[in-house]
């Protein structure tokens, strides 16, 4: 199956007046289409900083990345922005709604940016709410919102453009337990319907329902073990395999 995600020897070191601290020190590895994938690592161990990297929100200091085998590394800055708008999804701890607009028009706001007709957008904005199960909530403001129903309007957004791939940032970070279930199930049946998703966290029950786990350390990979991913029902228990 073909990469969407591959890295070669990428290495990210920031400079400090006349010190270099490596962030990132050589990655290789592959995430094929449609993998739901967990990075872990304790602070300090380049989770944020590769989240940036796959994201298009910062150049490595060395290495390859292709993005659907096209070789972003070192792309103007130009046209890394379009690379984010068009081709990755973003699902933030945070939420990062804006707060003076509904539900409906966070998500739209991808495609006004990427120059799409308002009745495409408006088309797709209302399906991806309906995804997420929120098209009764779309004239709604964040604040008229619970966490939960927020942070579902942030996957609503992340997959309105059709991406390559989906990056989430500690998606239940902020979440209750139930409400964080209900968020992993979204990515199950968005995984299940063929998006490839990176999730970075440090909550091990989290990356117990993605099929693999990479886990760095020191700004290297340190382990990348594969397990099949788990079905939750609708209470967030764990489902009998098939």
């Amino acid at each position: 199956m073909a990469a969407v995600i591959r890295v070669e020897a990428l290495e990210r070191v920031y400079r400090i007046g006349p010190v270099s601290v490596p962030a990132l020190r050589g990655l290789d590895f592959a995430v094929p289409a449609g993998q739901m994938v967990a990075i872990m690592g304790p602070s300090g161990s380049g989770k944020s900083t590769l989240l940036n990297l796959l994201g298009c929100l910062d150049r490595p200091t060395a290495g390859r990345y292709f993005l659907a085998g096209d070789d972003v590394a070192h792309k103007s800055s130009d046209e890394l922005a379009e690379v984010r708008n068009r081709r990755i999804g973003f699902v933030f701890q945070n939420y990062n709604l804006l707060p003076q607009l509904t539900a409906f028009e966070n998500v739209e706001l991808p495609l006004v940016y990427g120059r799409v007709g308002r009745a495409e957008r408006h088309r797709r904005a209302d399906e991806a709410l309906a995804a997420v199960g929120l098209a009764d909530r779309r004239r709604h403001h964040p604040m008229e919102l619970s966490g939960g129903q927020q942070q579902r309007v942030g996957i609503a957004r992340a997959i309105v453009g059709r991406p390559d791939v989906i990056l989430a940032d500690e998606p239940t970070g902020n979440l209750d337990s139930v409400s964080g279930n209900d968020v992993l199930q979204l990515f199950h049946a968005l995984h299940e319907g063929g998006s490839t998703i990176v999730i970075v966290t440090h909550d091990e029950e989290v990356a117990r329902h993605c099929q693999r786990i990479i886990r760095l350390h020191d700004g290297q990979l340190v382990r990348d073990d594969e397990a099949p991913a788990r079905n939750l029902t609708a209470t967030g228990e764990e489902a009998e395999p098939c």
